[in-house]
């Protein structure tokens, strides 16, 4: 690694890690005045930073699985984004020990009056809830290390042996990926209005982490593009390769959400439309409205132009955006359960994703400076295309 690149991630993580203990610190003003308004505003922003880890530990596996040369410039950063799961479990435990301020189900007092069915009342209780989590947390952590340990063995003694192998694990980590998103939203998202159900719910929260981690992979290609390896390895059919990708997913979150949303509704359940009935309804179906245009309707007009595609500064302020409308996107999932007549925005709701965020991305930088950041020996990038190919 060059100079001029180990000085730019110093300074990148040290900034991020200044502004990230700055804003928490400011957030924990808020916490001492409203304790459940900033945990609200705390699960928003720790699903979202979560999403970047559990997308990239995805598309990794994918990439292992289907091959491709588009992997070739974002491999890097994908196994540095999985090896933060030790951060996002440490900062998951403020939300294990406050669960009565957020899930209804956890409070004594009142959960013998909610009409559940005896399914979900011997699902959803503490010791089973914090059991959940930890096998979640162990099955990612666990993918993550043996992703990262082929990986570097890969790179220490090449040989396609290892290419199978992590192609081998890959297969059975994408079904360990999909069981522990599906339960993991059910538990921490869907469980917040204990009367509704959906079996799409699981394979949205699938693809929105795929969507945000080709965001963020495309955002530090254009950082990292100037600083060698990078600059000169990279050519326009890899952003078109990423925009492809990205369109795909894009396309597939409009399908499930509507999807969901025309089965519940044509269905007439009564237990799940009240659901969509909050979220379509004033200031929420403003939301909602903004939304089928910004991550939806735009995005896919973009992505849709091989010149947005192939251009590296126009895909990445499309991913940009993306990753804006993922939050939003969350938001609208999460806050209705709290606050169902309309949005209500607080100062901690831009001061917490920022803060989990500059910690995250400390960590990251931490990590992806921690090896090379291109494969050395994978014999499928042996002919990857240079810059102008």
């Amino acid at each position: 690694m060059n100079e001029d690149l180990k000085t730019g991630f110093d300074q990148w993580q040290r900034k991020a890690l200044g502004v990230g203990v700055l804003f928490l610190f400011i957030s924990m003003l808020g916490a001492y005045r409203d304790l459940t308004g900033f945990l609200r505003s705390y699960l928003v922003a720790y699903v979202f930073w979560l999403t970047l880890a559990l997308g990239c530990s995805g598309v990794l596996m994918l990439h292992h699985l289907v091959g491709g040369n588009w992997g070739f410039l974002i491999r890097r950063i994908l196994e540095a984004a999985t090896r933060t799961f030790p951060l996002l479990a440490v900062l998951f435990v403020p939300l294990l020990v406050t669960l009565p301020r957020l899930y209804v189900w956890a409070r004594p007092g009142e959960v013998a009056s909610l009409d559940l069915p005896p399914f979900k009342r011997a699902y959803l209780n503490t010791p089973f809830f914090v059991g959940r989590a930890v096998v979640y947390f162990a099955a990612w952590l666990l993918l993550a290390y043996l992703l990262n340990k082929r990986s570097a063995e890969q790179d220490a003694t090449g040989g396609s042996e290892i290419t199978g192998r992590l192609q081998f694990l890959s297969g059975p980590g994408l079904l360990v990926y999909g069981f522990t998103i599906t339960y993991a939203a059910i538990d921490w998202v869907m469980s917040l209005d204990p009367g509704f159900f959906s079996t799409i719910y699981g394979m949205i929260f699938m693809v929105l982490p795929a969507i945000t981690a080709l965001a963020l992979a495309v955002i530090v290609v254009m950082k990292l593009a100037p600083y060698a390896p990078i600059a000169g390895r990279i050519a326009p059919g890899h952003f078109n390769d990423y925009g492809n990708l990205l369109l795909t997913f894009v396309m597939l979150w409009a399908y499930l959400s509507f999807s969901q949303f025309l089965i519940i509704w044509a269905g007439n359940l009564q237990d799940e439309i009240p659901w969509y009935v909050t979220r379509a309804s004033g200031t929420w179906g403003g939301v909602a409205l903004f939304l089928v245009l910004f991550h939806w309707a735009i995005p896919f007009l973009l992505l849709l132009s091989r010149d947005v595609k192939r251009k590296m500064r126009m895909l990445a302020g499309v991913s940009i955006g993306l990753l804006i409308m993922e939050w939003v996107d969350l938001y609208w999932i999460i806050a209705p359960s709290f606050f169902p007549k309309a949005p209500h925005l607080t100062w901690t709701d831009g001061l917490v994703p920022i803060g989990l965020g500059g910690l995250w991305v400390s960590w990251f930088v931490w990590q992806l400076k921690q090896r090379p950041l291109l494969p050395l020996r994978d014999p499928r990038f042996e002919e990857v295309p240079s810059l102008g190919s």
